[in-house]
């Protein structure tokens, strides 16, 4: 299916409103904000790496207002139980019958802050929603709203009293991003901003509709993608396992897992949303790349000897890109 002209225009008008909202509460951190957009578009989740204050909460609700979504945060504790986020029953003493309390998750956008500070069994009913878009509340299927996008944030710096996703949870998130410092002169606008107030200031900008974001979320699913594109795609994440086309050395040694299919699907999913946001109704080899690390990075287990010498994922995701030829 090829996408219309029109529909592109309509398209980037809206995209650039969006872009507007999110611009006017994040300062600086363009590829947070752009990853955040096209995970939406792609119709993933995120995970967010960082420590405290980079604004990981703040451009959660700046996603959900540019898109009049529902916006829920939910703090992650030891104590936290799966009922807290899907939802439980309760008793009415007087009708003598039993009535469902919806949890937070059902929002469009739900910020799970700290996920690795809940209980395995808590990340598990979480994870469990976001795969299956549902939750059951005393065995009735309750669907989530949509579109709907997780963003689960973690701080690396202090582990004590955490639990660590494990590899297979991970690799539910489309994304992985790992939050940097801003610079400089955009934490100088942060202070600018704060203090005249214009960090607080009503959105300058109007949001999208649901309906609007569900139309821009299927013209994603139309971007075309080229057999040779899959292949390209393929052979990268094979790559990743000590395989492919030209298989790297170097790979086998540092890799004890590699990429799963989730990765290829990801890859792709993320190059079509990437294509759309650049004009284009049709992947090409650099809508792959351009986000090659926050897609692989989470789904690369890396050898003991590769942790000992902190080799990071990217370089690993790198070298699998570097030996396999572009179309």
């Amino acid at each position: 299916m090829t996408i219309q002209p029109e529909d592109h225009d309509r398209a980037l008008e809206l995209l650039h409103r969006t872009d507007e909202i999110l611009s006017q509460r994040v300062v600086g951190q363009a590829r947070l904000r752009r990853t955040l957009l096209v995970t939406l578009l792609a119709g993933g989740h995120a995970l967010l790496e960082s420590v405290p204050g980079l604004a990981k909460t703040t451009a959660a609700h700046a996603l959900a207002a540019s898109v009049s979504g529902t916006f829920h945060r939910i703090q992650c504790t030891p104590d936290l139980m799966p009922n807290d986020i899907v939802g439980t029953q309760i008793y009415n003493y007087g009708t003598g019958e039993f009535t469902t309390q919806l949890g937070p998750v059902h929002a469009n956008v739900v910020l799970l802050d700290e996920i690795n500070r809940s209980s395995a069994k808590t990340q598990a009913a979480m994870l469990e929603a976001m795969q299956e878009r549902q939750t059951t509340i005393g065995g009735r299927e309750y669907r989530l709203p949509s579109p709907f996008l997780v963003i689960a944030t973690q701080n690396p710096i202090e582990e004590e009293g955490t639990y660590v996703l494990p590899e297979a949870q991970m690799d539910r998130f489309l994304v992985k991003v790992v939050v940097g410092y801003p610079a400089p002169s955009d934490e100088t606008e942060v202070l600018a901003r704060v203090i005249d107030g214009r960090q607080e200031a009503p959105l300058e900008t109007e949001p999208l509709t649901l309906d609007e974001l569900e139309w821009l979320i299927d013209l994603t699913s139309q971007v075309r993608v080229d057999p040779a594109i899959s292949q390209y795609v393929v052979d990268i994440v094979n790559t990743t396992r000590g395989g492919g086309p030209r298989p790297v050395e170097q790979v086998r040694d540092l890799v004890r897992v590699g990429a799963s299919p989730r990765g290829s699907i990801g890859l792709v999913k993320i190059a079509q949303a990437v294509a759309l946001t650049s004009g284009r109704g049709f992947v090409v080899p650099e809508d792959v790349k351009e986000l090659r690390h926050e897609v692989l990075r989470h789904r690369i287990v890396r050898t003991f000897d590769a942790l000992a010498d902190g080799v990071p994922p990217e370089h690993i995701v790198d070298l699998a890109f570097g030996a396999v030829q572009a179309p």
